[in-house]
């Protein structure tokens, strides 16, 4: 098979991907294997190729979004059958015995493996993935608009989620609440859609022209630059840029008792603050990868 592969003879200042042909994998008991028809670019797939992730192995195929067709089974694979579509999103695998994984946080998994840096992912024409932790996809996507959903998608989810918004943590459905987004990548404009879609008002922090404009077309109340002051006090942001500098910008922002989520893999250095932007109970917390039902949730849309 072809693939791009990312070795140590490669360094990150130049090409870092080269074109390879390798064997084609075998699945092993309770793995599929997946014909790769589509796969994202992700931002991590950046900071994978560039070196600012520490890398657990050498040579390595990057890609987490990936869709395809069943192409092989394991033995005792027994959730698809050759033919079927499914996606990869970045969660690989989990051990299944640890106390996160017990307690339903697999998301936090000690020995949790990630698609495209532990394992081999989807810029080949093949991979591999225990039967477990692939994805059905509904036939209303068609394959390059369900690949953003494996990771754009399943974070942001997660993100609106943990932002404490009431439409989605099942205190009803609220028309107005108020959500910001800082940043306005991938997961921000999917966020977007889900936030109009449970009635929320949503403002838009970002400095791109034309992602403003993108944000205005998918009914963003507001957009402005991050250091404007909002028309109203937030009921809860999202960080989906990786600058640290936004969190008192977002904080100054946010209502009494509010939420900030913090949703990049990475981010630089949050400054030192006044002790005033975070008291009365104004929430900061990061967000992690989604768990196996939010993965779920996020290529299965009609269970939103």
């Amino acid at each position: 098979m072809r693939a791009m592969v990312l070795d140590e003879t490669r360094p990150a200042e130049q090409n870092p991907l080269s074109h390879r042909e390798l064997p084609v994998p075998t699945p092993l008991a309770g793995e599929i294997r997946v014909q790769v028809r589509c796969c994202g670019v992700c931002h991590t797939d950046l900071h994978t190729v560039e070196g600012d992730l520490p890398l657990p192995r050498l040579p390595l195929i990057p890609g987490h979004q990936v869709v395809g067709v069943v192409d092989a089974l394991g033995d005792g694979a027994s959730s698809f059958r050759e033919g079927d579509r499914v996606g990869v999103p970045w969660l690989y695998s989990t051990d299944g015995t640890c106390a996160y994984c017990r307690r339903g946080q697999e998301n936090l998994c000690d020995n949790a493996r990630f698609t495209g840096l532990h394992a081999n992912g989807g810029y080949a024409e093949f991979m591999i993935v225990r039967d477990d932790f692939a994805y059905r996809i509904p036939g209303q996507f068609d394959d390059e608009h369900a690949a953003p959903l494996l990771c754009a998608g399943v974070i942001g989810y997660r993100a609106l989620r943990l932002a404490n918004l009431h439409a989605v943590t099942g205190s009803g459905r609220t028309q107005g609440e108020r959500l910001g987004l800082y940043g306005f990548g991938a997961s921000a404009h999917v966020v977007l859609q889900m936030a109009r879609y449970l009635g929320c008002e949503v403002y838009v922090f970002t400095r791109a022209e034309k992602h403003r404009e993108l944000a205005k077309r998918l009914g963003a109340a507001w957009v402005g630059d991050a250091r404007d002051r909002a028309p109203a006090p937030l009921d809860s942001a999202i960080i989906f840029a990786p600058a640290g500098s936004l969190v008192p910008e977002a904080l100054r922002a946010l209502r009494k008792g509010g939420t900030l989520a913090l949703a990049g893999i990475t981010m630089s250095a949050i400054p030192q603050m006044d002790y005033g932007l975070l008291y009365q109970e104004r929430i900061v917390r990061s967000v992690a990868i989604g768990d196996l039902s939010e993965c779920a949730h996020a290529v299965f849309p009609e269970t939103f």
